[in-house]
């Protein structure tokens, strides 16, 4: 099987410097164009499936890909983004560095959950169900649209790939390929690997 695993475009929060999350938000009109932008990346790769997370942004990406490709959807509930942010989701990140600096600089550190958030151990064990459910379908090539945070983590803990070094492209997609029980990197458009 190959999976394209698909970060959505530029978004509102992107522009607005907004923590994300289950911030709900859309596509800004350049989101909408590196979509566009992505289907002629996609369009001859024989993909037979789209499935989306529930959030506005990934949807509307999955809706531009779908336009052009003509493939279904199919809403994945536990990809969607981690509750990282909890009451802080779609505060200004600037706001949020001076009035809550303690909760700021933490999270810098992945495990980190605020209070009311979702717990990391939580996030990843809902995650790879929906993962493991998605790659059980019989596809030959399948399409993920969903976010950075399920990207980092599928990345660090079911590909086993490691850690990005720096930010992740809007529009990012990793082309992988899975094999029985392994996975391995074809192709990463949009981000980089920190070297071991």
């Amino acid at each position: 099987m190959i999976i394209y695993l698909i970060r959505h475009g530029e978004t509102t929060s992107d522009v607005e410097n907004l923590f994300g999350g289950t911030f709900d938000d859309n596509l800004t009109e350049k989101g909408r164009e590196q979509v566009k932008d992505l289907v002629s990346k996609l369009l001859n790769k024989k993909i037979e499936v789209i499935f989306s997370s529930p959030y506005l942004r990934a949807k509307e990406t999955a809706e531009i890909l779908k336009e052009s490709l003509g493939r279904e959807i199919k809403i994945v509930e536990g990809i969607k983004e981690r509750d990282n942010y909890g009451f802080l989701s779609g505060t200004s990140k600037a706001k949020a560095k001076i009035e809550y600096s303690d909760i700021y600089e933490s999270f810098k550190d992945y495990h980190f959950t605020i209070k009311g958030g979702e717990e990391y151990e939580a996030f990843t064990n809902r995650l790879s169900r929906a993962f493991n459910g998605i790659i059980n379908f019989d596809f030959k090539k399948i399409a993920i649209i969903t976010h950075g945070g399920p990207i980092r983590a599928l990345f660090r803990e079911v590909f086993k790939f490691g850690e990005f070094s720096g930010d992740l492209g809007d529009c990012l997609v990793a082309e992988i390929e899975k094999t029985d029980s392994n996975f391995k990197l074809i192709n990463l458009d949009g981000a980089k690997l920190e070297k071991n």
